[in-house]
């Protein structure tokens, strides 16, 4: 009976896009310095912990929580932190695969009915994306470097290998391909090139039809035909988080669920992609190549009005990517999330109560 009441008690929440996230740096992203943005939202942001000892005291009581990230649109500013005194310390990591910084909070002791709490406020402010003013040069990474092998595999709900992602992509290119093979029939002037209509082009008075042949389909267009399938045939609906493939067969699904089947779809082609999560949101962003060989990523909206390759609302992003090894988990995780653990400190004792909110003021 001793053993049972003494043994570890473990909390964890894993949190809804609207929830908590991570605070990070990416190489690929932050070395783009392209990107044209239009105007900055300042936003203040709010985590708050509060640690309660509610049914005996407890010792050993771990937390991680985590904050806006900085990257090439956003800047995070840490401008006021409320850190109790029972709180020994308050560290920070960053997790293995890139894309998520975590907040730690030790407690060593909390006795009965005591509080502990952490309260962190960050001034953000975030910029809109605007859309690339040239496409026709931008192309899949030929040769990706090791930072982008993470957003061309699978994930925790992102299936790239599926048989039916790969018949789906080749029939969505395919369809591309067919609309752009008919070539139109133009009257061509012989000496300008310049279209004209029913009048004679050459001294001889001759009418010379000439066929205009389509333009090379770009890898812009194909990301494009991906991301305009995805928002034709899957329905937004509230729900669970669920799979790509189950978002798929269901032809509905929330923002997490849309923007999963887009990057399982774009890796699928090996074209990098990955979900970008922000308040109470996510969307997913795919990766180019422009003529120098530079990467560039491009967000697009998962849910509401039509925006690819650009992003014009400026919301707080929390984290970029969907597979994450956390140490507390066995598992890697398609998104960071709330943990807590705790000791009862005496036989008889209980788990920690806590209270744990992110929000923007």
């Amino acid at each position: 009976m001793r053993r049972h009441l003494t043994a570890l008690f473990c909390l964890a929440v894993l949190f809804c896009p609207g929830g908590s996230y991570a605070y990070a740096q990416i190489k690929a992203a932050t070395a783009d310095s392209s990107l044209r943005f239009g105007d900055t939202q300042v936003t203040r942001y709010r985590i708050s912990l509060s640690v309660t000892a509610k049914r005996g005291a407890v010792r050993d009581v771990f937390a991680t929580m985590a904050v806006p990230i900085s990257c090439p649109e956003q800047e995070v500013e840490l401008i006021e932190d409320d850190i109790s005194d029972y709180v020994r310390s308050h560290d920070y990591r960053f997790l293995q695969g890139g894309g998520a910084r975590q907040m730690l909070i030790r407690i060593p002791q909390l006795p009965n009915r005591a509080e502990a709490h952490a309260i962190l406020t960050f001034e953000v402010r975030t910029r809109v994306i605007l859309p690339p003013e040239e496409t026709s040069e931008l192309t899949i990474p030929k040769k990706p470097p090791r930072e982008l092998k993470l957003y061309l595999g699978k994930s925790p709900f992102i299936e790239t290998r599926h048989s039916k992602f790969k018949k789906l992509t080749k029939q969505i290119f395919e369809k591309l391909e067919n609309s752009q093979t008919e070539p139109s029939e133009n009257v061509s002037d012989a000496a300008s090139g310049d279209p004209v209509s029913g009048e004679l082009a050459s001294a001889g008075g001759d009418e010379t039809p000439s066929k205009t042949l389509p333009a090379p389909i770009t890898d812009w267009q194909r990301v494009e035909a991906i991301y305009d399938y995805v928002q034709d045939t899957i329905k937004y609906v509230e729900g669970p988080d669920k799979s790509a493939l189950a978002t798929l067969k269901a032809g509905q699904g929330d923002c997490q669920n849309i923007s999963a089947l887009f990057v399982a779809l774009c890796r699928t082609k090996k074209i990098p992609a990955r979900i970008v999560w922000v308040h109470q949101h996510n969307y997913p962003e795919f990766c180019l190549a422009d003529a120098q060989g530079k990467l560039h990523w491009f967000p697009c909206e998962s849910s509401g009005t039509r925006a690819f390759g650009e992003m014009p609302l400026a919301r707080v992003i929390m984290q970029k990517g969907d597979n994450f090894k956390v140490p507390e988990h066995k598992k890697a995780r398609h998104s960071t999330s709330f943990y807590l653990t705790g000791l009862p400190a005496a036989p008889g004792g209980g788990p920690p109560s806590y209270k744990f909110n992110s929000e923007t003021l």
